[in-house]
């Protein structure tokens, strides 16, 4: 198969009137490196992008089957609807060439060339790069077209202006092939920004902070991937003095990063902007900032939802988890509270409450179908087990005798597990003034013989 390239820029808006230019500088402040977002998205469409000078390059012959021929492939990649900015595009049978054919199109827009050319042997001699060093000579040979060069004595055009000027005319027609240092997605993100002015508040660095999250969030697309902690860095001057900081975020030396954690991977760059919105609400900036940098701490692979079809099903409004976050940034970590399943026999050593987004759930045992047995489990457990007294009938009494509906439920704990000894049965009991209880009978001797055998650890709402 002849390979075929397509040349890629981001649009100009100095060069668009009207509507057009409001849109492409609109699509190119939305991202923090335009080119680089466009090198990103294109790696949809084919794996071989590299960048020349401020031009992206790409080979599409080999992905033309995959979309279903070349007309559906420069379709689906050139259509304005689905590119992350306005761009000009430019195409043909080598990379040189269809770079040439670009600067051509620029120059008809800007009207400095009426009608550019299609036919190679046409194109102006200055769209190569490699004969732009040998202009003025070559103006005086009389050449200004690549059909011109190309028609001189090969070894004349050696010896004058080197072998590299020869080796870029064979690569533009497609009689030698073009070597480049192809693109690949960096294994973690990392963007810096430079804005435009200096920011006196936290607040406002959320503006240039959306460009880097849109910049992300495409990263994120190519990787299918989902971030679950990033780090937003900003440059001080240090000659000021440093501010308080919190476990979450720090400032001094110059500089001040704030750490974002999620408790799900996500790619919603509008659920990060309100996290980042509330962290830097509680930021004190001692200096104007002037550069910003966004850089992913942890990802994960997204797996992807099944989505149901009928209207009736699909969700509105945010999630659970992002209703929490946000209320744990507004509040402090600390504020929300998640349970962890733990690998213990114990009831009162089975959950592990701690900060929303500690763990993630990752570690945590996947949780099995419920048992008979562990549909007898209380809907509230006490954080201590509360003492019995026991009647002359030796069953346990509060509030009056308790009546045992249920049980026993046989729970051992060996010497060599975790934690002592442990020996009990529980039962479900009847109070004549508390309901329904969950209490449990030690089985060892010393307990017993202290007259403190029974126990309540549970009630049942």
């Amino acid at each position: 198969m002849n390979p075929y390239w397509l040349a890629l820029c981001p649009q100009d808006a100095q060069h668009v009137a009207g509507r057009d230019a409001k849109a492409a500088l609109s699509g190119a402040a939305l991202w923090a490196d335009p080119l680089g977002a466009l090198a990103w998205w294109s790696l949809q469409f084919t794996p071989w992008v590299a960048q020349v000078q401020q031009t992206l390059v790409l080979e599409i012959s080999a992905s033309e089957r995959l979309f279903g021929g070349r007309s559906a492939l420069l379709q689906a990649l050139l259509q304005p609807s689905k590119a992350p900015l306005p761009m000009h595009y430019a195409h043909g049978e080598s990379a040189l060439l269809a770079l040439a054919r670009l600067a051509c199109d620029a120059l008809q827009q800007a009207g400095d060339m009426a009608h550019p050319p299609l036919a190679p042997d046409a194109l102006p001699l200055h769209t190569l790069a490699a004969a732009q060093p040998h202009l003025p000579t070559l103006e005086r040979l009389g050449c200004t077209t690549w059909g011109q060069l190309r028609a001189l004595p090969r070894g004349g055009v050696a010896r004058r202006f080197g072998a590299p000027l020869l080796a870029a005319l064979d690569q533009a027609y497609g009689a030698a092939p073009e070597v480049y240092a192809w693109l690949r997605l960096p294994e973690v993100f990392e963007a810096p920004l430079e804005l435009a002015a200096q920011v006196e508040s936290a607040a406002a660095m959320l503006f240039g902070a959306r460009r880097l999250l849109a910049q992300l969030q495409l990263w994120l697309r190519a990787r299918q991937h989902g971030v679950l902690a990033l780090e937003l860095r900003w440059q001080l001057d240090a000659r000021r003095a440093n501010a308080r900081y919190r476990d979450d975020w720090h400032q001094g030396d110059g500089y001040g990063r704030l750490h974002l954690r999620t408790a799900e991977p996500t790619q919603d760059p509008r659920h990060l902007e309100r996290l980042l919105a509330e962290h830097l609400a509680q930021v004190t900036l001692p200096a104007p900032v002037l550069y910003l940098r966004l850089r992913t701490l942890e990802t994960c692979a997204l797996h992807g939802q099944s989505l149901s079809l009928l209207p009736d099903e699909l969700r509105s409004g945010d999630s659970l988890h992002h209703l929490l976050e946000r209320v744990a940034a507004r509040l402090g970590p600390d504020s929300v509270r998640a349970v962890t399943l733990q690998d213990d026999h114990r009831p009162e050593c089975m959950q592990n409450w701690q900060a929303l987004g500690a763990d993630r759930g990752r570690s945590a045992a996947p949780q099995a179908s419920a048992t008979p047995a562990q549909a007898l489990y209380p809907t509230w457990l006490l954080p201590h087990a509360r003492s019995l007294p026991s009647g002359a009938d030796g069953l346990p009494q509060w509030d009056g005798p308790l009546a045992l509906l249920a049980g026993p439920q046989r729970l051992e704990l060996q010497a060599w597990d975790a934690g002592p000894p442990v020996q009990r049965d529980y039962y479900i009991a009847q109070s004549p003034g508390q309901g329904l209880l969950w209490v449990y009978r030690e089985r060892l001797g010393a307990a017993q013989e202290q007259g403190a055998a029974w126990y309540l650890h549970g009630l049942f709402a």
